[in-house]
């Protein structure tokens, strides 16, 4: 390696390091919550996703991070790639406590209302953790029915790494249901859409009419239920 191969390979370390100390920096601020509830052994975050497609469960996700180990690049689900969050969701569910998952159905949706269906999918999530929360950090909203102190922070997904990681798996598990759907029930083009209300899911939607998935009464603005 020559003097200017290696002035311009320290060069690139010294960027890349310097990248890495700006994302633990983002990081640790985004445990604002975490600190505050140190003493707490079991801090769970909580979020949901899938409130406003017109097809699909919604799913909530309930995680509750190791307080000796810093996952970073950890955020709002929306605010990454794909590939980001998949790679993520694998480092959660290897390196987290306990994940735990909760979803309702198109069908309970219709019955119940999306609100009380979300609530019902939070409460299934925080049900399946292996161990008992002793806190639940929660994004925006406050779980009916749950004998748990509860936090809830809007914008949380993007203020809390516990809520943030809750918002990946979430996402990423809602997402691949919607992959499996699509080669069920093609024509809706629910591999790209996720079930939200884009223009293909629209169009496929009135040329065939609703499938098993669809809930019926977010789509009545479309077609006849």
């Amino acid at each position: 390696m020559t003097e200017k191969q290696r002035i311009k390979q320290l060069e690139k370390e010294a960027k890349a390091e310097a990248k890495r100390l700006k994302e633990i920096e983002r990081t640790e601020a985004m445990m604002v919550y975490e600190r505050r509830f140190r003493d707490r052994e079991y801090i769970c975050g909580i979020d949901e996703v899938g409130r406003g497609p017109l097809a699909g469960p919604v799913v909530a996700c309930a995680v509750i991070l190791p307080k000796d180990e810093l996952i970073l690049y950890l955020n709002d689900s929306k605010k990454l790639s794909e590939k980001k969050r998949e790679m993520l969701c694998e480092v959660i569910m290897e390196k987290a406590v306990s994940v735990g998952i909760g979803m309702a159905s198109p069908a309970r949706i219709d019955e119940i209302n999306i609100l009380q269906a979300t609530y019902e999918a939070m409460r299934e999530a925080i049900g399946s953790l292996t161990v008992r929360p002793d806190i639940l950090l929660n994004d925006a909203v406050t779980i009916p029915e749950v004998p748990i102190a509860q936090v809830p922070i809007i914008g949380g997904d993007g203020k809390s790494v516990s809520i943030a990681a809750a918002s990946i798996v979430a996402k990423v598990t809602r997402d691949r249901m919607m992959v499996e759907y699509a080669k069920e029930y093609p024509g809706y083009a629910f591999e790209k859409n996720k079930g939200y209300g884009t223009k293909a899911h629209i169009e496929g939607l009135k040329t065939y009419g609703p499938c098993e998935i669809h809930r019926r009464s977010f789509i009545g603005h479309f077609v006849d239920v």
